[in-house]
């Protein structure tokens, strides 16, 4: 009988609550509709970029080597599609956007598995999802899983002079996840600062952070330059700690109302997981862009790149991948949306290191490929 009561006093107790959490969530409903943000905006849109690239190596297995553009031989295929929502407002932003292509499977294939909630059979799919408040007057503070600060070469292939990246480009993260804060000091300087799991991982690989940072500076309106860095320790807890750091310096001039020259240099360092001092690797990527009428363009690219002790680029042989490279990019443009691209691009290398249908071992010291895309933006 004793207990009964008591269940009944618990009942009645919880039944008082009842109208105190109702007037809780009416007043938080009233409070919400009585200031509306009307002036928030919210955007769909979408992108798809197709493709055929011939390899004059015919790789056996199709897949091209150290390349996220044009990663197939001789077939029809997707390069890059997405669809996004965007969302803007005076102190509010955001993006989500969902990916699928070749380019996205081998640019995700080094997300590291730990546990069973990891890997790239999910977060590849993700190419943004971030949400962003603004803080100060020039200061926002975004977070999620978002692209990365580094380079001059845009994860979407429109937004790029050439169609294919340079090895710089492929072998420097274009995504990331964590939170970074942005500051635009002047309209010709901005700062950023990231903190973010690792070197182009989602999920962890130890217990350390890593932080990254990015000023972009335009001391002309024909100069613009732009400096990156990032540290951070790569190594699981398991192994002794492998500290890397990435420094890329940039640069781009406008010439002429028709000609642009731009310029990258990447170098980098890691502690070596044995013996004393620190494994280099190191590149740079120039660039000469002719818009030759309005719907017409031409660019050409020289390139090089070395990683002897493969700290980044994995190989088949002990000396790594060191290459130069040449490449020619015609674009048209025959609507705003339309864009179709022709392109020819050569690596040599000093060791053999790409896939060859044709030599007994399999491999070649140089590669070729020519390709053409149709890309459309929705």
């Amino acid at each position: 009988m004793t207990r009964l009561r008591g269940r009944r006093v618990t009942v009645l107790a919880a039944l008082a609550c009842v109208p105190s959490l109702l007037d809780a969530q009416t007043s938080l409903r009233a409070m919400m509709a009585a200031t509306p943000d009307t002036s928030v905006h919210l955007a769909f849109g979408g992108f798809v970029d197709t493709y055929f690239a011939y390899d004059f190596d015919r790789p056996p297995e199709l897949d091209r080597a150290f390349t996220t553009q044009a990663a197939r031989h001789d077939e029809f295929n997707i390069n890059l599609a997405f669809i996004d929502a965007t969302l803007t407002g005076p102190r509010l932003r955001g993006r989500l956007a969902v990916q699928y292509g070749t380019s996205v499977q081998v640019n995700a294939a080094g997300e590291p598995r730990v546990g069973a909630i990891s890997g790239p059979d999910v977060s590849r799919f993700v190419q943004e999802a971030t949400l962003g408040y603004q803080v100060a007057r020039s200061v926002w503070i975004d977070g999620g899983i978002f692209l990365a600060p580094f380079g001059n070469e845009s994860w979407i292939s429109r937004d790029n002079w050439t169609y294919t990246h340079s090895l710089i480009g492929d072998y420097s993260p274009t995504y990331e996840a964590g939170v970074k804060a942005t500051w635009r000091a002047t309209p010709a300087l901005t700062a950023q600062l990231h903190v973010m799991n690792g070197w182009q991982n989602i999920s962890e690989t130890n217990s350390d952070k890593a932080v990254a940072a990015r000023i972009d500076y335009a001391p002309a309106s024909r100069v613009a330059l732009a400096y990156d860095v990032f540290v951070g320790n790569e190594a699981p807890d398991s192994a002794r700690r492998q500290l890397r750091v990435f420094n890329e310096v940039m640069a781009t001039t406008t010439l002429t109302s028709r000609l642009q020259l731009r310029g990258t240099f990447d170098y980098g360092t890691q502690h070596r997981a044995t013996g004393s001092g620190d494994a280099v690797w190191r590149g740079f990527a120039v660039l000469a862009h002719v818009q030759a009428a309005p719907a017409l363009a031409l660019t050409g690219r020289v390139e090089q790149f070395s990683d002897p002790e493969q700290v980044v680029a994995a190989t088949d042989q002990p000396s790594g991948l060191r290459a130069t490279g040449t490449s020619l990019t015609l674009t048209v443009v025959p609507t705003s949306r339309l864009l179709w691209r022709v392109e020819t691009r050569w690596l040599w290398a000093r060791d053999a290191v790409f896939p060859e249908r044709a030599t007994a071992s399999g491999l070649s010291t140089r590669d070729g490929v020519v390709l053409s895309s149709l890309a459309l933006t929705m």
